[in-house]
């Protein structure tokens, strides 16, 4: 089965392009031109086993912010894309991830209905050149272009990076999860209303 997906994304603040394979081995190649959300993107493709190429040239001489938004609207696009008609997958997970200290919980439903539950906090307004308010609006944003429901928590940590690691590494434990075929219903929607 190949699930994948190319997304073009171009407004006059973002060009982006990523092309997707949901059936990888957590290859990438990520360029944003913002070092953290690199790291953490790096983290969600080789935690989740999803192969991805996602460049971005954004406005960054005004600030981070459109080039973090659109990458996870577009990356979200593209996961939805590269599902199909959702026919076999798992749907439902949730996912642990500690990063030393830091311990983050993180559940999805690839529902169709885009919801962001954010139980999560920062102590410094920046990671390297990302403010740290633009990670809750990623994930958001991911949410909504994904059209999935998502509750994110951080159950303990202080350690900003490691808080900010743990949760980016929790969701591609639990979208690799949720993703996935299960043998048992392949040929199914994963709903009572057939259809998602």
């Amino acid at each position: 089965m190949q699930r994948i997906a190319s997304i073009h994304r171009q407004t006059a603040e973002t060009d982006v392009l990523i092309h997707l394979n949901l059936e990888g081995t957590g290859q990438y190649n990520v360029k944003t031109g913002i070092g953290f959300l690199d790291h953490m993107l790096e983290q969600l493709f080789r935690h989740s086993l999803i192969d991805c190429d996602l460049t971005v040239k954004g406005d960054l001489h005004i600030d981070p912010h459109h080039t973090t938004e659109d990458s996870a609207i577009a990356l979200g696009q593209a996961v939805n894309q590269a599902l199909g008609d959702k026919r076999g997958i798992t749907r439902f997970s949730h996912a642990y991830a500690p990063m030393d200290e830091s311990l983050s919980r993180i559940a999805i439903d690839i529902s169709g209905r885009p919801y962001l539950v954010w139980r999560s906090a920062f102590t410094q307004p920046r990671l390297g050149d990302l403010d740290t308010e633009m990670i809750e609006h990623w994930f958001l944003s991911f949410a909504q272009g994904a059209g999935i429901t998502l509750h994110v928590e951080t159950l303990y940590g202080h350690n900003n990076h490691h808080i900010a690691e743990s949760l980016f590494k929790g969701l591609a434990l639990a979208l690799r999860q949720a993703v996935a075929i299960d043998p048992r219903k392949k040929d199914q929607i994963p709903s009572t209303k057939e259809s998602l």
